[in-house]
């Protein structure tokens, strides 16, 4: 594994600050663009403007600072109705300027939580934001990533702290900064602790909270034996094999519905018959991986399932998709837990796709996916927050996503515009799903 040393340069961003990547610009372009150009760190940014004046909060990130008490240290013995229960980790120390997975991404959600009311301070005992944990140990780490990547980015980030950013060479384009390491500890550890006060819930409580790690960077792209995509660690993977070994959860059925294949998550477990891996995601978009198929190898054969979805699919698609495919294959399964990588980067907004999910799209998912925990494990389940560049539609659609979980109505309407939707390629989606039944017997 190569680092490469980029100069640093001052950031440009300042309140709500969009990158100048053009809508629809699709991510395979802006990769193959950046890995051939260093100097896209110079590139200028452009300013989004939000429907309200968006105020971010300094102390987002204090989780951080708080990781050293254990994580038995469950706020869940305080309460007995917590129906959230979700924590912080913004790293905003591992920023690169005009990136799109910048360190604005979590404030803004963790703001939009907070405007439309739906943290601790106004939902009382119904929401809880864990903030004592501590950061993913190494051995948590190569649980699934390789020891050698492990300490060779630990022993990066001198040279980071010294020279400036770091851009990972064949990572397409992964950079680190002097806190990449230590923060994508955190954010691990935080989807780690999650898990716990999750299960451990579980065993009092008839209806535990649905956990949501609030975290970057982001893990699904983030291979074994490295960084890919935007993503440093596996976060969702490092807490299926947590689960799998601190909880004894064996089964593990992971979603992902980021408009990306989760390619690193798929190779984690290509040949696990005990983690089901299953992704939706906008066909021939990047890393190009996610065939129909590619179904696992060996005792794995059958647990992976990939949906390709055309161009243009939106909420009619993945109605269809989680009625047809994902409530069968879970049931089947029978997973003792549910994980969910959960991109919002297939809304119609977001810049690196071209989808057209909505606000209310997310909305459907958190719902049923909630309801899919509860009838087969017990109400165990946890999202891990992935892609999403557009800050005003990532935030909209995590905060929707926190009514599904309420059971308040989603304000979606408020926010989606039908009007910028256009027909979605109903033929070519019957096609898909068509095969992907075939393929795996549904």
């Amino acid at each position: 594994m190569e680092f490469r040393i980029l100069q640093q340069s001052p950031s440009c961003y300042a309140g709500n600050v969009f990158c100048s990547v053009q809508p629809r610009f699709g991510i395979w372009k802006f990769l193959n663009w950046a890995s051939s150009n260093t100097t896209f760190l110079q590139k200028r940014c452009s300013r989004n403007e939000p429907r309200r004046k968006t105020h971010y909060r300094s102390e987002v990130n204090r989780a951080a600072v708080l990781c050293s008490s254990s994580s038995s240290d469950s706020p869940l013995k305080l309460y007995d109705n917590v129906k959230i229960i979700y924590s912080v980790a913004a790293a905003t120390g591992h920023n690169q300027e005009s990136h799109p997975e910048s360190h604005l991404r979590v404030p803004a959600i963790a703001n939009a939580l907070e405007n439309m009311e739906l943290t601790p301070k106004f939902q009382g005992s119904n929401v809880v934001e864990l903030q004592n944990y501590k950061p993913a140990s190494v051995d948590d780490i190569v649980s699934v990533h390789s020891k050698s990547y492990v300490t060779g980015l630990e022993k990066a980030m001198d040279r980071a702290s010294q020279d400036g950013l770091i851009l990972i060479e064949g990572s397409g384009p992964t950079y680190a900064t002097a806190t990449t390491f230590n923060e994508s500890l955190v954010a691990a550890g935080a989807g780690i602790s999650l898990v716990d006060s999750v299960v451990k819930a579980s065993k009092t409580y008839k209806n535990p909270p649905i956990g949501f790690a609030l975290i970057r960077p982001p893990g699904h792209h983030a291979v074994p034996k490295g960084p890919m995509g935007f993503c440093v660690f596996g976060n969702v993977a490092i807490a299926a094999r947590y689960a799998q070994r601190v909880h004894g959860l064996k089964r593990v059925f992971i979603i992902d519905f980021d408009a990306h294949h989760g390619n690193g998550t798929s190779d984690a477990f290509y040949d696990d018959s005990d983690i089901f891996f299953l992704s939706t995601h906008q066909d021939g978009s990047y890393p190009g991986t996610g065939k129909i198929d590619e179904v696992g190898r060996g005792d794995g054969v059958g647990t992976t399932l990939n949906i390709p979805l055309p161009g243009g699919s939106g909420d009619y698609a993945m109605k269809m998709v989680f009625d047809e495919v994902i409530v069968p294959c879970a049931q089947r399964f029978k997973p003792d837990i549910i994980l969910v990588s959960a991109g919002y980067d297939a809304h119609v907004l977001d810049p690196l796709a071209s989808l057209q999910f909505t606000t209310g799209t997310y909305y459907m998912l958190a719902s049923n996916i909630k309801q899919l925990a509860t009838d087969l494990c017990e109400g165990r389940c946890v999202f891990f927050l992935e892609g999403g560049y557009n800050l005003e539609s990532l935030s909209y659609s995590v905060a929707d996503s926190f009514r599904a979980f309420l059971g308040e109505r989603s304000l979606a309407s408020e926010f989606d515009n039908p009007a910028i939707l256009y027909e979605e390629p109903s033929r070519k989606l019957k096609q898909v799903i068509q095969k992907v039944k075939q393929i795996h017997s549904l």
